[in-house]
C-alpha cells in the first residue's frame, strides 16, 4: 500500500506535519507528497479520495472514487472484498 498526498495549501505541504498527521492517524505505510501534483496529474485523477487497486502484473483493475464508506456507501467492504480476490488471483 502507498499513499499519495496531493496539498492543496503551503501549510499541507510540510513534510513534518504531514508524517505526525499520518502517525497519529495509525498509517504506516509509505506516503507519497505530491506537491506539485505529478502523480495527480499523471493518474489523471481529479476527485480526492481516489483508491486505486492494481494487480500482481502492475495493471490497475479496480478504483473508487470519494470517501469510502460516506454516507453508507460501503466502500471499504468493497475493496476489501476486491483486494482479497486480487491476493488470490495466480
Amino acid at each position: 500500500m502507498i499513499g499519495v498526498h496531493s496539498p492543496e495549501s503551503e501549510g499541507e505541504k510540510v513534510v513534518d506535519e504531514i508524517r505526525n498527521k499520518a502517525r497519529k492517524s495509525g498509517l504506516e505505510f509509505p506516503i507519497a507528497v505530491d506537491s506539485e501534483k505529478q502523480i495527480w496529474n499523471a493518474w489523471s485523477n481529479n476527485i480526492w479520495p481516489a483508491v486505486y487497486l492494481i494487480d500482481k502484473r502492475g495493471f490497475v483493475r479496480y478504483w473508487w472514487y470519494g470517501e469510502l464508506n460516506w454516507d453508507g456507501a460501503e466502500g471499504e467492504k468493497y475493496m476489501r472484498r476486491k483486494i482479497a480476490e486480487l491476493i488470490a488471483e495466480k
